[in-house]
């Protein structure tokens, strides 16, 4: 798949694509949701907000050095969107990609979040051609701890308060994972 021609990618459950007009209020209620934002750099998203981040995705394509592409993850079952997956490839560092994911509560703690990052992976790894992909997380989000282990990511850096985040100071763990130790069935 040539990244400039992206239309979709594929999971057993999963549809990730860009985002659409019809995504808006599913998109507006997962990102207003506190739960949901806790351990992301946004509390909420008031509708001019949505409405400009969905026609800025619209237009846009994955693997841009410095611009983030959020993946909308698409339930095949029922065309609901469940949430995304983000890529950043780094624009100082080109070869080197950063994922992350949110999921709204009701679609949390059932692997779709991993199905979807790790297509996303598959995506840096074989299309972009990307050597490393990274996640940071605060050090007390256990369920994405959790997640980057599962896909096999190896904790890569501790940081101690490396983040002023929500009015206090947070510790980060910082995951990778090279494409030599990426599942070689995995890339495309």
């Amino acid at each position: 798949m040539n990244p400039r021609s992206f239309i979709s990618l594929d999971t057993p459950r999963l549809t990730l694509r860009r985002f659409q007009n019809s995504d808006l209020a599913s998109f507006m209620a997962y990102r207003n949701d506190l739960e949901v934002a806790r351990y992301q750099s946004w509390e909420s998203i008031t509708h001019a907000e949505a409405t400009k981040f969905i026609s800025q995705q619209s237009r846009t394509r994955p693997g841009i050095p410095g611009k983030w592409f959020q993946f909308a993850a698409e339930l095949k079952a029922d065309g609901e969107l469940a949430g995304d997956c983000a890529l950043l490839v780094i624009k100082t560092t080109p070869r080197v990609g950063e994922i992350g994911y949110t999921f709204a509560r009701a679609y949390q703690h059932n692997g779709l979040a991993a199905e979807a990052t790790r297509a996303v992976i598959d995506f840096a790894f074989g299309p972009l051609e990307l050597n490393r992909v990274i996640a940071t997380t605060d050090c007390r989000n256990a369920p994405s701890v959790a997640l980057m282990e599962r896909l096999g990511m190896k904790l890569a850096g501790h940081f101690i308060h490396n983040a002023w985040f929500k009015g206090e100071w947070c510790d980060e763990y910082q995951y990778a994972v090279l494409r030599e130790d990426w599942p070689r069935h995995c890339v495309s």
